[in-house]
């Protein structure tokens, strides 16, 4: 069932949910007459409501999220709230006729990712969610590479995400920096992963682990070693792609040459820098998701690819609570 557009050139009204590290980022993006407006920013915290006053001026504010629901002036709403609330608010918007971009995982069980899946299908909305690597121009410019087979087969990919914080309490560090290289992996290599091993250590928040070290099996024995961990001293924002026929890097950390080619002979020094095109990935995403709600077009990350994304998230956890013994992505957990 397609979704139903609002129409071209209609001035999307936004109900932004949740004012804290990210929400601010979100309400600058979708105040941008005339492709969009911020009709109301919802946040318990009365302190950031009043942050939002100050950096917003007249942007309305509200403590309840029934405010954003019930308004027949919001056409769409925007969740960036902590994981555990996502799939309740989602599901509430989708019900109440909303589109809806939610931050990323879109929930913290694939089950309740599907409902909301199957939910958006019948209600003709939209569902988005926020996985901002898929907009960052150097990483489609990879997948434009990988795609046409400039690097040939792959072999493996090598991907590393850390730094000293911040620490999350909902959700480990697999959830929380992970989940942005395995949604580039799916993308890039166009598939989920088949298993999924993995170990983690927990040392500032019990139950949850600060550092974790998994390795992804993919399809056609592609292999992915994915490192993310809260406790580094050195932010890190690095993936390796390796092909029979050529390789990639892509340092995240680098705004002026994020992304470098090496073909076979690299060693004598054939390595081509591409010239990365400008773009801020977070207004990209945003744009994106404006323009599906008004040409009803399906989004590029979409609750389908998140819902891959959580189904080796689950994998990863269940091999973690097993010693690191492999764990088939979508099996039993």
């Amino acid at each position: 069932m397609a979704t139903q557009p609002l129409g071209v050139g209609h001035l999307v009204r936004v109900a932004v949910i949740g004012a804290g590290h990210w929400g601010p980022n979100l309400i600058r993006n979708f105040e941008a007459p005339p492709a969009s407006t911020v009709k109301l920013v919802v946040d318990r915290d009365a302190d950031r409501l009043r942050q939002v006053r100050d950096r917003f001026p007249g942007t309305p504010v509200a403590e309840d999220a029934g405010a954003a629901l019930s308004d027949p002036g919001v056409d769409a709403v925007v969740i960036a709230t902590p994981t555990a609330t996502h799939h309740g608010l989602a599901r509430a918007a989708l019900e109440a006729g909303k589109h809806v971009l939610v931050e990323k995982p879109i929930t913290n069980d694939s089950r309740q990712a599907q409902e909301l899946i199957a939910l958006a299908e019948r209600r003709q909305r939209v569902l988005m969610v926020g996985h901002v690597f898929l907009f960052n121009p150097a990483v489609r410019q990879a997948h434009a590479a990988i795609a046409s087979g400039q690097l040939g087969r792959i072999h493996y990919l090598s991907m590393i995400r850390t730094n000293l914080g911040p620490i999350r309490a909902d959700v480990n560090a697999a959830w929380d920096l992970m989940s942005h290289d395995i949604s580039i992996c799916n993308h890039w290599l166009g598939a989920e992963p088949e298993a999924a091993s993995a170990i983690g250590g927990t040392w500032l928040n019990a139950g949850r682990e600060d550092a974790v070290f998994a390795t992804l099996r993919y399809p056609a024995g592609v292999l992915a070693n994915v490192q993310a961990s809260w406790l580094s001293p050195r932010k890190t924002r690095d993936i390796t792609v390796v092909g029979d026929r050529g390789m990639l890097t892509f340092d995240d950390l680098n705004v002026v040459e994020p992304l470098r080619l090496y073909d076979r002979q690299a060693r004598a020094g054939n390595v081509a820098i591409p010239r990365t095109s400008p773009g801020e990935p977070l207004r990209n995403q945003c744009a994106h998701f404006l323009d599906c709600v008004r040409t009803g077009q399906r989004p590029s990350s979409g609750g389908s690819e998140s819902a891959a994304v959580v189904r080796a998230l689950e994998a990863i956890d269940r091999s973690m609570r097993e010693h690191g013994r492999e764990q088939r992505v979508g099996g039993d957990r």
